[in-house]
This record gives C-alpha cells, structure tokens and sequence, in this order.
C-alpha cells in the first residue's frame, strides 16, 4: 500500500478515535485517554499535511502552466522553487508521522552505565558517558538524579544508577543502550599506548506501580549503612536500601537518599523499571520470530559505538555514522548522532509500515 492510500484512511481513523474518546470507561481511564489524544494530535498533524500537500501540488501545477506564458513565466520562476522546497518538507513531516511513537517513548527514563572490559580505564570512560549524558539532559531542560554509585580509586565509575525526568526522556535516550567502545592512550599508562575499553549503557522505560505489581513475598529487602560521600550521615545510619527480587534473581540498590523510605522508594522505581523492560524485550523478541526485518533492540550485549580518542571520531556501528566531532559529543552535543539515527530507524519502521499494509 502507498503513502497516498495510508493517507486516505486517516479521516475514518480518526473519526473512530474522537467516537473511542467520548466514551465514559476510556473518560475514566486516564492512561486509556492519555494514549489515545497522543494518536489523535498525530492522525490530526497528517490530516492537516495531507491537506496542504494537495493545495501545494496544484499551486505547482498552476505555476508549471504559467511558465509557459511570457507575462507570468519570470514570476512563476520565482515562486515555483518555494513550492517545491515546502512539498519536500510536508512529505518528510507526512513520513515522519506515518510512524506511530511507540507507546514507552513518553515516559520518563532510567539510565545505567556500568564499567566493562578494561580495568581502570573503562570506569574513567563510564566517567565520560555519565558526564556527556548529564550535559546532554541539562541542554534539553530535563532532570537527571542520581540513585546510587560506586566508584573506583581514582573516582571511575564502575556503576551509576540514575532517574531522568522529562517529557519524553526514554524515548530519545532508548538508542544508547549497549556497549560503547573507547580507544585512547589511558592516563594510566605510561608508554602511551592506546588501549580498548568498553562501559554499558542500559536504558530504561520507567513504569507505574499499576503496571508492574510487586508481590511482598517476592521481595527480599535489606538495609545497611551508606558509603561514600555524605558528610557525617555516612557509615551512621542504615539509610541504604537492598532489595532483591527473589523470582527473577533482580537486585536494586539505591543509597543516595538520607531517608530508607526515599531510599526504598527509587529502589522499587527501579525495580519496576527493570521488570517492565524485560517485559517489553520479551514481547520484542517474539515479534522479531515474526518479522525478521525489525529495527535492533539496541540490546545491551551489541557494541554499538567506538570513541576513537587519537581520530577525534565516534563511529555508531549501527547505521554506520562516522563524525569527527568526539569532543563536541562528550561536551553534550548528543544531537549530532541521536538526529541521524532516528532518521534512520524511522525509515525503517515506515518501510514496516508500509510492508504491514499491504
């Protein structure tokens, strides 16, 4: 089916959606509501694209026909290349919004980073990442908190655990997740010879408690004393929180709260997350038996980066992209690879799209 039939089933579509929308269980459902207004702005944009798309054809067609006249043909000369500029730019908004955002895209994010292969240095290239991605979010007006750390001695991160709030964190975050690659000259080596070293990267979906419901008897909670920063509440209180998830062997452990309570709180948070995540990959992975042409998962497994310190360039493994910009990058200009790749697996989705219709 073509983008023009696609299209024409839009008006019907959402006809059907303000009818759903009026109805008083999905009223009183806020979630149900939240979903569906999200559907609706989206099938309206296309609506209104389509529209215009038309009314810009024929003013090209009219102005194709004047150029044939000698009085008109000097200003269609000078219209005729606007109306095709803004035609192109209506059809890629039209295959932007053919793609439906998935429905976890706007949720807030957790986000993990771990040290991988590599001793000190990956957990001074950890360091990076969390430092690049804390810019990345103080430039988009989110909020970033961090939840618990633990660092190595000369202040790597080995692991990082952090809550990211605002709109739409995890869906523009969700494509860092996996393996990043780093070759440099570590500064502990003294011969200066490049090393590899790897971090992971795992993104999170954040989910409600009405989502993902724990079971007490599945949990094991422990509390201990906090360590590391903290003034004179370190090592005096057990302010820390454990908790185990005993039917899948999970464990969260956030520390950076003064209060167990707040503690506990983040932990469960993330526990939720975690779950509802493996969740979604288990649906995922069902519909990749299905439908072998998928975009990737991003799976934590796949290396899907190198920072190549020596070249000054990142490479992403996945579409490929290769920039020479690496230092721009880690100071938070995340946009010059996120901008590629989203362009790149929206194409992809719409080619699903598209594929699923016929």
């Amino acid at each position: 089916m073509s983008i023009e039939e696609i299209l024409a089933a839009v008006e019907p579509r959402l006809t059907r959606i303000e009818a759903e929308m009026a109805q008083p269980d999905v009223a009183s459902d806020p979630r149900r509501m939240a979903a569906l207004a999200r559907e609706h702005r989206r099938l309206r944009e296309l609506l209104d694209a389509r529209h215009r798309i038309t009314r810009v054809r024929k003013e090209i067609d009219e102005m194709r026909e004047a150029a044939d006249d000698p009085e008109l043909a000097e200003l269609a000369a000078g219209e005729l290349p606007d109306l095709e500029e803004e035609l192109a730019r209506l059809e890629d908004k039209v295959r932007t919004l053919l793609v439906p955002e998935e429905p976890e895209d706007a949720r807030n994010a957790v986000l993990e980073i771990r040290a991988g292969t590599g001793g000190e240095e990956a957990a001074l290239f950890a360091t990076d990442l969390f430092k690049m991605y804390a810019r990345y979010i103080e430039s988009r007006g989110w909020k970033v908190k961090v939840l618990d750390g633990h660092f190595s001695d000369l202040g790597g991160v080995k692991e990082l655990l952090m809550s990211v709030t605002g709109e739409g964190t995890y869906g523009r975050l969700k494509l860092e997740s996996g393996v990043h690659r780093v070759q440099r000259v570590p500064v502990t080596e003294a011969s200066g010879r490049i090393h590899t070293s790897a971090a992971t990267v795992a993104v999170l979906p954040e989910a409600e408690e009405v989502e993902v419901k724990l079971d007490p008897q599945d949990l094991k909670i422990d509390t201990f004393r906090s360590s590391g920063p903290g003034g004179q509440h370190v090592n005096k209180t057990d302010s820390a929180v454990r908790i185990t998830h005993l039917p899948t062997g999970l464990v969260v452990t956030c520390q950076d709260e003064k209060s167990q309570i707040k503690n506990k709180h983040h932990a469960l948070n993330v526990l939720r997350a975690r779950l509802f995540k493996r969740a979604l990959d288990e649906e995922q992975n069902r519909r990749a038996v299905q439908r072998r042409s998928q975009v990737s998962s991003g799976d934590r497994s796949a290396k899907i980066r190198t920072y190549n310190f020596p070249q000054n360039r990142i490479t992403d493994h996945r579409v490929p992209i290769t920039i020479h910009r690496l230092e721009e990058v880690l100071a938070g200009e995340l946009d010059l690879l996120l901008n590629p790749l989203t362009e790149h697996f929206s194409r992809e989705k719409l080619d699903n799209v598209l594929s699923d219709k016929v």
